[in-house]
């Protein structure tokens, strides 16, 4: 990546994070200067010389620009380390309030309480379905079936889920495409059900050799829930990552899911049926 979309990017993650674009410019500035004016903040980043005071006003007050009240003054930016922690302390406070504002919102109520027991719906984003799969395992009642097709899934935050999970008595199988990945899992969730899925496909199209797209991860929970992801794109390279999510016992990607998952794992029994 080039230094000026190293930049670039750097200001759209500070965007990101609530702040605005003249902010975000003026923050990459003095993050590569020792110190400086207002002059050389606007050389430096671009922004208009008659905006670097209002916005490094704003980066102060959010504590990450320290000002020198010299003659011209003088600023620069808190370590990097420290600024990320104050983004990303003053993002997970938003976040919690947007939560507890939402909550207590009236809900509109529908004419129509059926059980969605057919319903499929799409999610994207890898940070949502992270979210999603994280939020499933911790609603599980009796079991949960994960079957990681990609190794980036398997995060030490998902490891952790799963080791919680199971030490309240969940039961939890997980299955792997690499006997490598299958040793990783049995070492970081001790007592976990590990076997390496038999299911071919979820590495790649055998026809399409162009096809890269993959499955990376199918979670099903309590038999009932499924969330079934694939990534698409180079490893080396920005992947996209897409999902779709079924409720419902007799829901037909649940049934379909509960199948494949039997199958991958060998076996002509369900995960979680007892076995003779």
């Amino acid at each position: 990546m080039s230094e000026r979309s190293t930049r670039r990017r750097a200001v759209e993650l500070l965007q990101g994070l609530g702040l605005k674009q003249y902010e975000a410019e003026s923050f990459v500035a003095l993050s590569r200067l020792p110190s400086g004016t207002a002059k050389q903040v606007s050389e430096t980043s671009g922004v208009p010389r008659t905006r670097i005071y209002d916005a490094i006003g704003v980066l102060e007050a959010k504590g990450l620009v320290e000002v020198q009240r010299s003659n011209p003054q003088q600023f620069r930016a808190v370590p990097i380390a420290e600024a990320a922690e104050t983004l990303r302390r003053g993002y997970e406070a938003r976040s919690k309030r947007l939560a507890e504002t939402l909550t207590e919102l009236e809900p509109v109520v529908s004419g129509d309480d059926r059980e969605p027991t057919h319903d499929v719906w799409a999610l994207s984003g890898e940070i949502s379905i992270t979210n999603r799969t994280r939020q499933l395992i911790d609603d599980a009642e009796r079991e949960i079936v994960l079957v990681i097709g990609h190794e980036d899934v398997l995060t030490s935050e998902l490891v952790d889920h799963l080791s919680d999970a199971q030490a309240g008595g969940i039961s939890v199988f997980v299955g792997t495409v690499t006997e490598e990945l299958r040793d990783r899992v049995r070492a970081e969730i001790a007592g976990a059900d590990v076997f390496v899925s038999g299911l071919d496909w979820l590495v790649g199209s055998p026809i399409d050799t162009e096809d890269t797209t993959r499955i990376s991860r199918l979670v099903l929970v309590d038999r009932a829930t499924i969330l079934v992801s694939s990534m698409s794109g180079p490893d080396s390279g920005e992947r996209t990552e897409k999902a779709v999510f079924g409720e419902g016992f007799d829901n037909g990607i649940v049934v379909i899911a509960r199948r494949l998952m039997a199958t991958g794992r060998g076996s002509d029994d369900e995960p979680g049926r007892s076995r003779s």
